[in-house]
């Protein structure tokens, strides 16, 4: 089963990457921008580089297999909204890095950086052409919708997802960003902040895009598909938090403790402060937000939560929520085709088990 599931979201990853490079290398001629502008090419140069750095594209897959759910035949309106969903995820990075005053994203410089770089004695302009190209990216995201050739109903329709999960999306940074003005948030706060934050539109907005576009009516199965969703979206918050700690730095490709250095307090960050003593935590708090944090103090932290039972209790829990959103997907068989109720079985226990 995990080598079918793989081959199939390597296959949908190859194929879009054609479609966003098709995508791009056409949106310059189709764009109305004055023809004296030299920064508008420049900022759709940034965006393209960015998204065509994608890694698996598993929002698009997730796409494909939710219409999979419904017939196995081609549906149009796939391409529009795989381009929307990744464009939207494009606007989330070049915001994400200038919230999180990151260099760095997907191995090369981050939106905010480079235009650091265009313009050092420009911090202003940096700073406010990287908001413009975030914002430019999402509404192209929804741009893609209103031409995409399906039915008028089902292009609303489509729209709306698309709008609501952006929306949802920003009410999730904001409390991502109040979550760490508190001092220890509880379990409540950080699912709140996973559910709204990534689990809407990453788990739901695409399930939904891709019943719409094979003809289902996902309105019917509100209840269950939020349940999903907000369950992976635990498990891949959790995984995520839990690898900034206790990963392998060569495996992820960058550096561990980011978070602690950040004052980010994750789920990781939550459950070391519950597990430790007062001199232990004492050690904690004085990293945390702490940006110039020795390595050799991350690794030290990492040696206490060990200590402590931290990976056990995190990875149990893990798991422990990963089956019940398999559970959900479960009980969609009777319903919808086995093939893609597999994977949507399949994916909350990948998600807990990945290393990066």
């Amino acid at each position: 089963m995990t080598g079918q599931v793989l081959a199939r979201v390597a296959g949908y990853e190859r194929r879009f990457s054609r479609l966003f490079e098709e995508y791009f290398d056409t949106l310059g001629a189709r764009l109305d921008a004055p023809s004296f502008s030299r920064f508008t090419p420049e900022c759709l140069r940034l965006l393209r580089e960015l998204s065509l750095r994608g890694g698996k594209r598993m929002r698009v897959a997730l796409l494909h297999e939710a219409a999979n759910l419904v017939t196995g035949e081609p549906v149009e309106g796939l391409d529009a909204a795989a381009l929307s969903i990744e464009l939207l995820q494009t606007h989330g990075l070049v915001h994400d890095d200038l919230i999180d005053d990151s260099p760095t994203r997907r191995g090369g410089p981050s939106t905010y950086y480079a235009y650091r770089g265009r313009f050092p004695d420009r911090p202003q302009a940096a700073l406010g052409l990287t908001v413009l190209a975030g914002d430019l990216a999402l509404a192209l995201s929804l741009q893609v919708l209103l031409e995409a050739k399906v039915p008028v109903a089902v292009r609303q329709a489509m729209v709306e997802v698309q709008t609501r999960a952006a929306t949802d999306t920003f009410v999730g940074q904001i409390i991502d960003l109040e979550r760490d003005f508190t001092t220890t948030p509880d379990e409540d706060v950080l699912h709140c902040v996973a559910d709204y934050k990534s689990a809407r539109y990453s788990i739901l907005a695409p399930l939904q895009l891709g019943l719409l576009s094979a003809g289902e009516q996902p309105a019917l199965y509100e209840k269950e598909l939020r349940d999903y969703a907000r369950l992976v979206g635990i498990c891949g918050q959790m995984r995520d938090d839990y690898l900034d700690l206790f990963g392998d730095a060569a495996v992820m490709g960058k550096p561990t403790g980011t978070d602690i250095r950040d004052g980010k307090h994750s789920y990781t960050v939550s459950a070391l402060l519950a597990a430790v003593d007062d001199t232990e935590r004492a050690l904690v708090q004085a990293a945390l937000g702490d940006p110039s944090c020795a390595p050799e103090t991350i690794v030290a932290l990492r040696e206490i939560g060990e200590r402590r039972g931290v990976p056990d209790r995190m990875q149990a829990d893990m798991r422990r929520y990963a089956q019940q959103a398999s559970a959900v997907a479960a009980g969609w068989r009777s319903r919808w085709r086995e093939e893609a109720v597999a994977f949507f079985e399949y994916l909350p226990l990948w998600s807990v088990d990945r290393t990066g």
